[in-house]
């Protein structure tokens, strides 16, 4: 690549990633909101390309507009809800992800979640560094033997999550917008049914305005005093404040959750319930697969200055790129 081009980072990458970017381009750092608009002015025209790292600044029409010459977003995630993907395509900006780079890792903290839940496990750590094993036994737990789960999104993530539980011997059913050729499951086309009829309802959806509470109070009251709802997509899935309530009023039994409406900020009413499990989005937070990502955010923007377009297109994506009129 001979010619300079100009990227923007708009959040943080891992270091490796970071170092790909800048031998790669020229980076201009991650400024967020106003404070970007006005440090990046005089330098907006040339920017082409624009990196979105772990931020939660929404990519919307507003910030397409100060690059005129944008070409590429290429984003660190397999969900690309803070970018207005559709907004893009109209200008003809390509939007890429990172798909598959991380379906295992993610499907790996789904069942540690599920786990961790259920038999209480952080619950029990605690207890023993308290001392209290000391004086008497930590209660009994509940089981996944004889368990029966439904999973909400049976795409590359939700497929890998079925087949470790199949592994722990949990019965499988799914919801999903459309009925999947070959899936092995029962298919429930509504929701609240299925939730009526699992013990566990496990969340792996994609987020954005078409599942924006999709768990609502109807599905937690359909799952039970003893259903567990295990949330490893978006957080705003999940109506959070019905979740709150169905939670205190035991109209569901316990709920494990690594993403939240409104994070970093989890309420207070969720940190407080004993039984419930919390994680900090930690879904692909593995060096090894963050550093698979960021890679895949660098190759994504190579090789679409290289004349040779996109590796991961989203869906909304333009391609091939029409002509700008």
């Amino acid at each position: 690549m001979t010619e300079t081009i100009d990227i923007v980072l708009t959040g943080p990458l891992p270091n490796k990633t970071a170092d790909g970017l800048d031998n790669a381009f020229t980076v201009y750092r991650p400024f967020t909101g106003a404070e970007q608009k006005t440090k990046l002015e005089k330098v907006a025209a040339k920017v082409r390309g624009v990196a979105a790292g772990e931020s939660h600044e929404r990519l919307n029409d507003e910030f397409f507009a100060r690059y005129p010459n944008l070409q590429i977003v290429a984003s660190c995630g397999v969900g690309y809800d803070h970018i207005d993907a559709h907004a893009a395509a109209k200008r003809g900006i390509v939007v890429t992800n990172t798909p598959d780079v991380l379906t295992d890792e993610v499907a790996d903290t789904a069942m540690g979640l599920l786990l961790a839940t259920v038999r209480q496990l952080p619950q029990a750590d605690a207890y023993l560094r308290a001392g209290h094993w000391l004086k008497e036994p930590f209660p009994f737990t509940d089981t996944l033997r004889g368990k029966m789960m439904g999973i909400v999104g049976l795409g590359r993530i939700g497929k890998a999550i079925a087949k470790r539980a199949e592994a722990f011997g949990l019965g499988l059913a799914y919801h999903s917008r459309s009925q999947k050729a070959g899936a092995p499951y029962p298919y429930y086309s509504s929701l609240v049914d299925m939730a009526r009829m699992v013990d566990i309802l496990m969340v792996i959806t994609p987020g954005g305005a078409a599942t924006k509470h999709l768990i609502n109070a109807a599905v937690l009251e359909a799952l039970g005093p003893k259903g567990v709802l295990i949330n490893i997509a978006r957080g705003s899935v999940v109506d959070e404040k019905a979740l709150i309530e169905a939670l205190r009023t035991g109209k569901i039994g316990t709920a494990g959750l690594d993403v939240f409406e409104h994070e970093p900020k989890v309420p207070k009413e969720l940190i407080d319930m004993p039984h419930v499990v919390l994680l900090p989005h930690v879904g692909s937070a593995s060096v090894h697969t963050r550093n698979a990502m960021g890679n895949l955010v660098v190759d994504n923007l190579k090789q679409w200055f290289a004349g040779k377009g996109p590796i991961t297109p989203v869906a909304e994506t333009p391609w091939p790129k029409p002509a700008k009129g």
